[in-house]
């Protein structure tokens, strides 16, 4: 994923926060695989909530006369998946990242679209928060979801 352009039109913003759905739902599978128990289920449950914000995004973009991004067959991961720990840094990482899109997507938009976008960036931050639960990584929090480091 490339970084969001926090000064994007409304359209180009939600068009990159597609393209971040689309490659956090892709790699749920690898996280997924990893983990086990309530673990496993919350990776369903997180995949699941960004399959349902894509098909939204979709829909608001191909009906708005916005341009609706192509997915693409796979996605570079950041670092090797091998177990369970990796998995959770990375449903983290993708939380995070996923995040910053929606944030940008917040500042370009008005009105519902940034009712959306802000409603998303609120169900990353807290995604990624119970993730560093279940990681046991501290802070739990950041002082500003989806902001770079």
């Amino acid at each position: 994923m490339t970084a969001p352009t926090p000064t994007a039109g409304p359209s180009a913003a939600l068009g990159a926060a597609l393209t971040a759905e689309y490659a956090a739902i892709w790699a749920y599978g690898p996280i997924g695989v990893r983990l086990t128990g309530a673990a496993r289920k919350a990776a369903r449950d997180a995949e699941a909530a960004h399959r349902r914000r894509r098909d939204d995004l979709v829909l608001k973009l191909s009906t708005g006369g916005g341009t609706v991004p192509p997915d693409r067959a796979g996605y570079a991961l950041p670092f090797p998946v091998t177990d369970a720990a990796s998995a959770l840094r990375l449903a983290v990482e993708v939380e995070e990242r996923t995040g910053a899109f929606w944030r940008a997507a917040v500042a370009a938009t008005t009105g519902a679209d940034r009712d959306r976008a802000l409603a998303a960036l609120v169900d990353c931050a807290v995604r990624a928060t119970r993730w560093r639960r279940t990681a046991g990584i501290t802070p739990l929090t950041v002082p500003f979801p989806g902001r770079p480091a």
